[in-house]
């Protein structure tokens, strides 16, 4: 009978107990009710980025950042391409060209190497490697030459492949020049010609135009009537 007793007892402990965790929930909710107001307070206006237009990154302007490179950082940052390539003149081929005199020189430069056809197309298109030609590439070598079998992944720091093209330009390329500073290619070139050209177009538009022939010009060439016999 006890024993019947103690089990009703804790069954009914935890009825108890659930019945009161009900009931706080329903009162909690009818105390701590809110309702959405029909009008927000105030609105922020925060614009999506990707509404923007994307900012326009110039091509780097060498005769400003060559001069001024770190050769020592670049024979630094050329350490991650020694796995593949050799830069002294007279250098072997490893599993890429030897690089000696690369800087200005044509693509493909040393002959009896397995290039890609994807590098002979390229050839094709971009004879050389200028300035630009090596930054693109270097910055992501299958992106720039689709099929190349060079499987490096590139660089993203632009200040190192500054860095790492002066010291390639330094390995036999010395007498390929570093052109003239470039203002077209300096931040801020493009805001600044923005006004200029609008402010031509504007002046194209409201030029005078000629004002036509007189009507004694055009008859000039009209003959007197000879005198009468």
């Amino acid at each position: 009978m006890s024993g019947d007793l103690k089990w009703n007892k804790i069954m009914g402990a935890g009825l108890g107990t659930a019945f009161v965790i009900l009931v706080v929930q329903q009162v909690s909710g009818m105390v701590y009710h809110t309702k959405t107001p029909e009008k927000m307070g105030y609105f922020v206006d925060a614009p999506d980025e990707a509404a923007g237009g994307a900012e326009v990154v110039l091509p780097t302007d060498w005769g400003t950042v060559l001069p001024t490179a770190d050769i020592a950082a670049g024979q630094a940052a050329f350490a991650r391409c020694q796995a593949c390539h050799t830069i002294s003149n007279g250098g072997a081929d490893g599993i890429g060209p030897n690089l000696w005199h690369v800087v200005g020189g044509p693509v493909m430069h040393r002959a009896g190497f397995a290039y890609s056809d994807a590098m002979a197309k390229h050839k094709a298109e971009a004879p050389t490697w200028g300035y630009d030609e090596l930054d693109h590439f270097i910055t992501a070598p299958n992106r720039y030459v689709s099929g190349t079998k060079m499987s490096f992944a590139g660089i993203r720091d632009t200040q190192v492949r500054i860095n790492l093209i002066a010291y390639l330009r330094s390995q036999g390329s010395d007498g390929y020049a570093i052109p003239a500073p470039d203002p077209a290619r300096q931040p801020g070139a493009a805001e600044e010609a923005a006004p200029a050209e609008a402010a031509a177009e504007g002046a194209a538009a409201t030029e005078p135009t000629a004002a036509p022939a007189e009507g004694a010009a055009a008859t000039a060439d009209v003959q007197a009537t000879p005198p009468a016999a």
